[in-house]
């Protein structure tokens, strides 16, 4: 039970000479940005070794993909050639004031660097939904502290939540002072879902103030390479299968979902996982495991030690030298390539000659010995601006407590 398969077409076509791409741009964005399907994954200078962060960068510039930085501040081994998405998470690093708060002219001096094609705030992550990162103090070199601006030699924690909002309206607004500070180039947030009401809240916020975000990632909580407590792992965030759906339902329902692109990322790592994140409602998908095992990761498990084997999740200039930055560069876009050729090539063995094609009837699962059914069938689907016009009973607790100017949901109300 619980066996999904693809479904292929008895007239399959041949893929197209070059991969699908997915612009990212709202009707606010001014510097729209063409998506890969398959891109790195949120890992910061500070969890990745420089060497690392150089191979996946230099991997992300020969294939001509997006590499993500991790809330750990824009560094010179992300600026090695590939276009970026530079993440801001609550700690600020990398644009952070001397109090610790969001400071404006960082930001717009960092985000009019040409390789930053995109900015995204991180709410919160898969590996540990509702808690700050963490990098221990052995690994807080003289190096990441400047970058971060942090003390040298100190564990840095991040807060649980941002001081630069505290609602849906406000982040709303948030995301519309970064577009304006960024001049114009897509602004999104990443997070791993958990309450249905809160995702509401912000497309009410959203809708309220006619200011929407050019993407959102949506992280599951089967994902992440963060260091985390065991019990966030297995216990806290909702999956990336529930989590997109959710999402994507949410934008469809208010009528917001031409707006906004949608990535993925949650154990992505061969072409069908590609395929099927993008039935489920994702434009695009991002890897961070995958993408390190790609440049040598064995998953030894030593990554809060220090003492990284193979030299990618450390900061140890000495075991950092095991990783050889060009071998591994060309592992990474090679790995990047054959991965998206593969979902190419299934999409064309499933007939679909354009994204639009995909839809959820051509995924599905065995729910039974006896019976499989489609992703149509077993699921529910809104119909655009359906919360708008005629909420279904199966929305409605969740639309009526959502509430644009509180992430807290109002008190249950039944029609």
């Amino acid at each position: 039970d619980g066996y999904e398969y693809l479904v292929h077409s008895a007239a399959p076509l041949i893929p197209p000479d070059a991969p699908f791409r997915v612009r990212v741009g709202g009707p606010d964005c001014t510097q729209p940005y063409d998506m890969a399907l398959l891109n790195v994954s949120s890992m910061s200078f500070g969890a990745l070794s420089g060497n690392a962060l150089r191979a996946l960068n230099n991997g992300a510039r020969k294939g001509g993909f997006a590499h993500e930085t991790g809330e750990g501040g824009l560094t010179p081994y992300h600026l090695g050639g590939a276009d970026v998405i530079w993440e801001i998470g609550s700690g600020y690093f990398g644009t952070r004031a001397a109090d610790g708060r969001f400071d404006p002219r960082q930001f717009a001096d960092k985000a009019a660097t040409e390789q930053v094609k995109g900015i995204l705030v991180k709410l919160s992550q898969g590996a540990k939904p509702g808690i700050g990162g963490v990098l221990p103090a052995a690994k807080v070199t003289e190096e990441i502290a400047r970058y971060r601006g942090i003390p040298v030699g100190e564990k840095c924690v991040s807060p649980p939540a941002h001081s630069a909002f505290s609602t849906p309206r406000e982040l709303i607004f948030f995301i519309a002072q970064l577009r304006e500070l960024a001049n114009g180039k897509p602004i999104g947030f990443k997070l791993c879902l958990g309450s249905r009401v809160d995702v509401l809240a912000i497309c009410k916020a959203m809708l309220a103030e006619d200011i929407t975000p050019d993407f959102i990632v949506v992280d599951g909580a089967e994902g992440g390479t963060a260091a985390a407590p065991p019990e966030y792992g297995d216990h806290v965030g909702l999956p990336l299968t529930d989590g997109l759906m959710t999402m994507h339902n949410a934008l469809v329902g208010t009528g917001l979902r031409d707006r906004i692109r949608l990535g993925a990322s949650g154990k992505v790592a061969s072409g069908n996982d590609i395929v099927k994140r993008l039935i489920q409602g994702a434009d695009y998908t991002n890897a961070a495991r995958a993408m390190m095992m790609a440049v040598g990761c064995i998953q030894s498990q030593r990554c809060h030690t220090n003492h990284c084997p193979v030299g990618v999740a450390t900061q140890d200039a000495r075991r950092a030298r095991a990783l050889d930055v060009e071998d591994k560069s060309e592992r990474a876009y090679r790995y990047q390539k054959a991965t998206v050729a593969q979902a190419m090539r299934l999409m064309a063995s499933m007939g679909v000659s354009d994204l639009s094609q995909l839809s959820p009837h051509l995924l599905r699962k065995r729910v039974s010995p006896t019976e499989q059914r489609t992703y149509a069938e077993i699921y529910e689907w809104l119909s655009p601006r359906q919360l708008l016009v005629e909420t279904p009973p199966t929305w409605l607790d969740d639309w009526m407590r959502a509430n644009p100017d509180s992430f807290t949901p109002t008190g249950l109300i039944r029609a």
